[in-house]
């Protein structure tokens, strides 16, 4: 008997049941047992819950799969670990696909996990609220911590798929409003490697140096189209979440429609529900900024006009204030020549005294030549005090009229007079057009009341081949009643009138006073001209 014989081959010895079964080893039966469970369960899908998870230093990840009645042990070797599409956790209800065997070393069977999916969309809400009031508790979806978009970016940096229709959407939005340097890192968006490659392209916009060879973003969008809740699981992973959070640049999610949630939304800076949006959320209309800017200027010019209005009836008012600047320059040029010669007078007669009070004291005296040239100094220190005090009283009226001179000027009276002739020019010009616009418009209108006139009247009724009949009196017959036989009647036609008397069987023709025309087909040419036909 060989090892590998199976065990229900090897027949016991007759006699008593049981007696003679053949002996095994541990192992044997051990392995026996290991390659029954693999033959018979290779690969299985099981629904469970999982617990106590652990990840062991290797990579491996150990834990158990249990429902109401029963737990089994489940294993996830490091290579399949990181090709799971979501991480076990505690508590959650997954579907896991795998081998079933034997761990003899313990004498317990497990499994051996390849793929683990989540058992249903309630169990991935209530591992999406779970992980939201985790994060949300660590202060990452603070309002405090999101930094306002800069008006107008240089570079723009869009971390999405560079085959799908959302860069051309963003671009071609972004050509409309204000074209922007952008800056695409592309990145996969759904699948089990789409979440670590939107984080380091999150960190690694974060990690240009400012003023290198690659401009770094002043704004990051982080986009992708609609989707399933599964396919937008990558946007809800921990590790993009808390990328976006570290940012030091303003962030915009714009993460499927405008229904879907992600967890990156409530990290980022700002969220959009389209890609399209976040464009438009990225960057100002250009047009309406050029708009903006020339009604600022516009508003900027009107205000300085205003203010130059009012400064010039400020300087006019002042100026009328101010009275005839040559009025006031006479009155103190007369109090000036009045000083002066009251001056000159003073000082003649102070001189005329000194002199009589030194003639009568040099009559008492011996020496008359000692007393004159005393006299004669006495009266030149005078008289030169007297001039010095002359010349500064001239010296301070004149500085007083030099400092009023430049204020008494006429250039406010020549600006008034300069803007009235312009005024009055632009008054005489505007006159002008306005006359001729109103003689433009009377004369319009008497054309367009002549026309209506003329389209009233009923020459133009005869132009089309009737004739008007008017009785003596120039009285208009409209009626056969009104036409009595012998009756004397006017027919006007179009070229002329005709004398007619009305008869029994129609009119008779009395003379004609314009010759009209012959036509060259005359129908009534063929007619016997001895008879009358009936006109009407």
């Amino acid at each position: 008997m060989t090892q590998d014989q199976p065990l229900m081959d090897r027949d016991p010895a007759p006699g008593r049941p049981g007696s003679n079964l053949a002996e095994l080893t541990v192992t044997e039966l051990s392995r026996a047992l290991k390659r029954t469970v693999e033959d018979q369960f290779g690969y299985v899908r099981v629904r469970g819950e999982v617990s106590q998870p652990k990840r062991h230093g290797s990579g491996h990840v150990y834990l158990r799969l249990k429902d109401e009645t029963a737990v089994i042990e489940s294993v996830c070797w490091r290579g399949s670990v990181s090709r799971l599409s979501v991480q076990p956790e505690e508590g959650m209800e997954v579907i896991c696909t795998g081998k079933l065997t034997t761990y003899p070393g313990r004498s317990q069977y497990q499994l051996v996990i390849e793929t683990m999916e989540l058992a249903g969309e309630g169990a991935l809400l209530k591992l999406l609220e779970e992980r939201k009031r985790r994060l949300a508790a660590e202060g990452l979806f603070e309002a405090s911590r999101k930094r306002p978009l800069p008006f107008l970016p240089e570079v723009i940096g869009v971390i999405t798929s560079p085959t799908g229709a959302v860069i051309r959407d963003i671009l071609h939005r972004l050509a409309d409003r204000f074209p922007r340097h952008v800056l695409l890192w592309p990145v996969a968006v759904q699948g089990e490697t789409a979440a670590a490659q939107v984080a380091a392209a999150i960190k690694g916009f974060n990690g240009i140096a400012p003023g290198g060879r690659v401009p770094r973003p002043d704004l990051i969008i982080v986009a992708r189209g609609g989707g399933s809740l599964e396919d937008l699981m990558a946007f809800n992973e921990e590790i993009v979440v808390r990328a976006a959070a570290a940012s030091e640049i303003p962030l915009i999610s714009a993460v499927g429609h405008e229904t879907d949630t992600t967890l990156i939304d409530f990290a980022s800076d700002r969220r959009a529900p389209t890609p399209t949006a976040a464009a438009e959320m990225a960057v100002p209309v250009r047009a309406e900024l050029i708009a903006l800017v020339m009604d600022c200027q516009r508003r900027q010019h009107a205000a300085t006009g205003r203010m130059i209005l009012e400064r010039r009836n400020w300087v006019d008012g002042f100026a009328r204030g101010l009275g005839d600047p040559q009025a006031l320059l006479e009155d103190s040029v007369r109090r000036l020549d009045d000083r002066v010669e009251r001056m000159g007078i003073a000082v003649a007669g102070v001189l005329e005294r000194r002199r009589t009070r030194v003639a009568e004291q040099g009559a008492k005296l011996r020496h008359p030549r000692e007393v004159m040239t005393l006299a004669d100094g006495r009266l030149r220190s005078e008289a030169r005090a007297l001039g010095a005090a002359l010349r500064q009283v001239v010296a301070a009226e004149q500085g007083r009229l030099g400092r009023l001179t430049p204020r008494l000027t006429l250039l406010p009276i020549r600006i008034k007079v300069g803007d009235g002739e312009r005024r009055l020019g632009e008054l005489g010009e505007r006159m002008d057009a306005g006359f001729s616009r109103l003689l433009g418009e009377r004369e319009t209108r008497l054309k367009s009341g002549a026309a209506l006139l003329e389209s009233f009247s009923y020459r133009g009724i005869l132009e089309r081949g009737f004739a008007l009949v008017t009785d003596d009196a120039e009285r208009r017959i409209t009626s056969a009643a009104d036409a009595k036989p012998g009756l004397p009647v006017t027919l006007e036609f179009q070229d002329g009138k005709v004398d007619a008397v009305v008869g029994g069987g129609g009119l008779v023709r009395k003379a004609e006073t314009a010759p009209r025309q012959p036509k060259k087909a005359d129908a009534t040419a063929k007619q016997d001209p001895a008879k009358q036909g009936l006109l009407f």
